[in-house]
């Protein structure tokens, strides 16, 4: 058996006399701090799913079903196309899970007023209430976090997870948070306006 505190293959090596990491130096790794952030939200986010996971899996469900009731229950008639955005999955993996959460009765598909061929979709009283039990568990969670942080920690705590996303998702993040019920904290005004 190999032992994993041996080098490996030669390439890996440093030439004869230069240290093993001489060919990484150019390269910076991340300090014990970011190291420590990386594992934290890990575990965060394992804590976050747990307890939701299990209720889910009562149905035969997973986070992907999760996340569908979620956006439907916060954005009632929500296109199918809005959702695929919002969830950024292949029409395929969506259709699947629609499916199932439509047969089941958790979620209702309606035809667009405008356009018949729109789906619109709506949470049945079913649906809503399994969503509202799996947010519930989620809400206290962070509740309990953000308690034991001191006060601000919850504006804190959204600019550091919505810093987290991509520079091109922000603005549509923004707009969806900011129609549910006031969202993201409002930014600080500018002392110094820039010129048109």
């Amino acid at each position: 058996m190999t032992d994993i505190t041996s080098e490996g293959p030669s390439e890996h090596r440093g030439a004869p006399g230069q240290p093993s990491h001489a060919q990484d130096a150019g390269r910076r790794s991340p300090n014990a701090d970011l190291i420590a952030c990386i594992e934290l939200f890990y575990f965060a986010y394992r804590g976050f799913t747990c307890d939701p996971d299990t209720i889910l899996e009562q149905y035969g469900f997973g986070r992907a079903h999760h996340r569908v009731l979620h956006f439907v229950h916060r954005n009632p008639g929500l296109k199918v196309a809005e959702l695929l955005d919002i969830l950024q999955i292949t029409k395929q993996s969506l259709a699947r899970v629609l499916k199932q959460l439509v047969d089941e009765g958790f979620i209702i598909q309606k035809a667009g007023n405008e356009d018949r061929r729109e789906r619109r979709l709506y949470l049945s009283a079913k649906g809503a209430r399994l969503t509202d039990k799996l947010t519930q568990i989620q809400a206290k969670r962070i509740e309990g976090a953000l308690a034991e942080l001191g006060q601000n920690a919850d504006t804190v705590a959204k600019n550091f997870l919505f810093a987290m996303i991509s520079e091109k998702d922000k603005h549509r993040v923004e707009s969806l948070i900011r129609s549910e019920h006031g969202g993201l904290p409002s930014p600080e005004p500018d002392c110094n306006p820039r010129e048109p």
